[in-house]
């Protein structure tokens, strides 16, 4: 691990103290130590802005992240921290796609529980909670030692208007 992540794993380790200005702060003076363009700093820069609410700032830093070539593993994260932005944007319409789309393109990929999660949040968001609530069971349901079959198949039947 190189000495700029592990500055930055150590201003992470102390969000909670530093608070939201003063971790936003300490994210964009190490972001500042790179290019403009560096997919990992922009990254950064949008998480900060996630941690201090600040979800309309950090929705264009995602966006030029990932558009600059951001690789794994931040990039799965950007992708569930960004439909997660939207969510909150009150955009959970586009959330839930980037979520789709993620999911459809990379099914097994490390966050693919993560971003389900995120999706059912969308979706419940979105006035459908039996989708929601499906999506919940559907992420668990591999995770369940016993019952797996009863937990998908109640899932498969919620229905909203019942």
């Amino acid at each position: 691990m190189d000495d700029w992540r592990q500055r930055l794993d150590a201003v992470w380790a102390e969000a909670e103290e530093l608070g939201e200005q003063g971790t936003v702060d300490a994210i964009d003076s190490l972001v500042a130590e790179r290019a403009p363009d560096d997919p990992e700093a922009l990254f950064e820069a949008a998480g900060a802005r996630d941690f201090a609410g600040r979800e309309a700032e950090a929705e264009p830093l995602y966006r030029a992240a990932l558009a600059q070539g951001l690789a794994e593993p931040e990039r799965g994260q950007a992708i569930v921290q960004l439909a997660s932005t939207l969510r909150n944007l009150d955009r959970a319409d586009e959330s839930l796609a980037l979520l789709r789309d993620f999911l459809l393109a990379e099914p097994g990929h490390p966050l693919a529980d993560a971003a389900k999660a995120f999706a059912a949040l969308a979706l419940f968001d979105g006035g459908l909670h039996a989708d929601a609530l499906r999506e919940a069971l559907d992420a668990l349901a591999p995770h369940l030692p016993r019952y797996r079959r009863a937990v998908e198949a109640y899932a498969a039947a919620l229905d909203d208007d019942h």
